[in-house]
This record gives C-alpha cells, sequence and structure tokens, in this order.
C-alpha cells in the first residue's frame, strides 16, 4: 500500500501536466487556425482588388491610379509575408504543443500502467494469501478429522 499513495500522487501530477497541455494545445490550433485565416484573407483582398484593377485597366487608368495601385499592393504583399510569418511561427508553435501533449499523454498512460500492474500484483499476492490460508484450513480439518477417527 505505501507503493501506491507515491504513485497515485505521480498519476495526479501527469494528470494535471496533460490537462494544462491538452489546454494549451487547443489554445495553440485557435491561434494557428485565426492565423492561417487572416493570412488567406489577405490573399483573397490581394487578388480581389488586383482583379478590380485589371477590369478598370480595361478601359485605361490613369498614372497616379496606377502609382497608387502600385503602392497598396507593395503595402498588401508586406502584409501578407509578415501574416506568413505568423502563420508559420503558429505552425511551430502548434506542432511543439503537439509533441508536448504527447509526451505527457505517454508518461500518464506509463504511470497508469505501471498503477494496473501494482494491483494485479496486490490481487495476485492476495489470492495467495487467500489459498494459503484455505489450504491450512483444510489441512486443520483433515487432522481434526484423522484424529477423531484414530480415536473411534
Amino acid at each position: 500500500m505505501s507503493n501506491t499513495l507515491p504513485l497515485a500522487m505521480l498519476i495526479e501530477l501527469a494528470q494535471n501536466k496533460t490537462d494544462e497541455a491538452t489546454r494549451r494545445l487547443g489554445q495553440l490550433q485557435r491561434t494557428q487556425i485565426s492565423a492561417a485565416e487572416k493570412l488567406e484573407m489577405l490573399i483573397r483582398y490581394r487578388q480581389e482588388y488586383y482583379d478590380q484593377l485589371q477590369t478598370q485597366m480595361q478601359d485605361g487608368v490613369s498614372s497616379s491610379r496606377w502609382r497608387n495601385f502600385q503602392h497598396f499592393i507593395g503595402t498588401l504583399d508586406g502584409a501578407i509575408e509578415q501574416q506568413r510569418a505568423v502563420a508559420a511561427q503558429a505552425d511551430s508553435r502548434l506542432a511543439r504543443g503537439r509533441t508536448d501533449w504527447q509526451q505527457n499523454k505517454r508518461r500518464l498512460s506509463s504511470f497508469d500502467t505501471l498503477a494496473a500492474r501494482v494491483k494485479e500484483q496486490q490481487a495476485q499476492l492476495a489470492n495467495k494469501r487467500e489459498q494459503h490460508a484455505s489450504d491450512e484450513h483444510a489441512a486443520r480439518q483433515f487432522r481434526l478429522r484423522m484424529l477423531s477417527a484414530a480415536a473411534e
């Protein structure tokens, strides 16, 4: 029984760490999804703006409008590159978070397996004790019957 108390504490600690890793992983997934959605939105917006300009160019575009377009596209491209970096960081953090969660989950599983083995060993030991007590009782009963049969 003295072995199960520290093991129970280890299991509880491992469970708490796994729960915390699960919460972190959820947050990292939400952050990664948000970053990817923002990147996709910027790319879509750039394409829509570019398509609008293409349509307007068929009717002719002033040089100032063309310069504004180039400047705005340059700004959008810069924002897209920054968002790609943010999305890449989010992907990397998510991968590390997933690895951390998996390691915590494996550790918890190992402790659970160990606890099951200890429980099984304790059950086997209890069964052996019970069998030994039952054998001793049967042997005493047999001796008593033999003594009472010999006395008759």
